[in-house]
């Protein structure tokens, strides 16, 4: 059973700062520390999993998922630059961009199996389109993502798919809140720009 993290899973000193235990564990990993990588995985390995589910929705795939994701945590976990963002985010980042490709992969064999079908039997038209036209809005959503400043990207991905409060991001990222706010905002603005949504 996966353990429920709290936010407070890293050091938040009187003056509001937040000091990354998380980048700390991950150092002691890419050293091969197995401690470490039980604690690391003790703190983020629920959150990681919501932001997974969240993603793919189906438990099994997602426990699958996140088993890929902290074996490649503990294979790559010396390529943490712990000078250019926190922990927490890349450990983050690198399960939400397992989960997508998932999603992608999923979709392509759905596809396939979409042409198969076509070929051998005959399929309502709109289903069809109905199908390609879901997969389209799901990689336009994450081209539009990849496409964005990394700092308005973060707090998106954090929000939407790590299921963090702004508050809570704006204490993950040591920025404050007024910033996450902005660039939330104007992430959302350049994401219905990208994906031609007027309203």
């Amino acid at each position: 059973m996966l353990r429920r993290m709290v936010i407070d899973g890293m050091d938040v000193p009187e003056d509001g700062t937040a000091s990354d235990a998380v980048a700390d564990l991950l150092v002691r990993v890419a050293a091969g520390d197995q401690q470490a990588f039980a604690e690391l995985y003790d703190t983020l390995s629920s959150r990681a999993f919501g932001l997974i589910l969240r993603v793919l929705v189906n438990r099994s795939q997602s426990e699958e998922v996140l088993q890929e994701v902290f074996l490649e945590i503990w294979q790559s976990a010396s390529r943490f630059a712990p000078n250019k963002g926190q922990g927490r985010t890349w450990v983050m980042t690198i399960a939400h961009r397992r989960a997508v490709d998932r999603v992608r992969a999923s979709q392509s064999s759905a596809d396939r199996d979409v042409k198969a079908g076509l070929r051998d039997i005959g399929v309502a038209h709109d289903s069809v389109a109905e199908q390609v036209e879901l997969g389209i809005d799901g990689e336009k959503v994450v081209d539009a993502l990849s496409g964005l400043p990394e700092v308005q990207r973060e707090a998106l991905v954090l929000a939407y798919y790590g299921g963090y409060s702004q508050n809570e991001i704006s204490v993950l990222v040591g920025a404050p809140l007024g910033t996450i706010k902005t660039r939330m905002r104007d992430g959302l603005t350049r994401l219905r720009t990208a994906m031609g949504v007027t309203a």
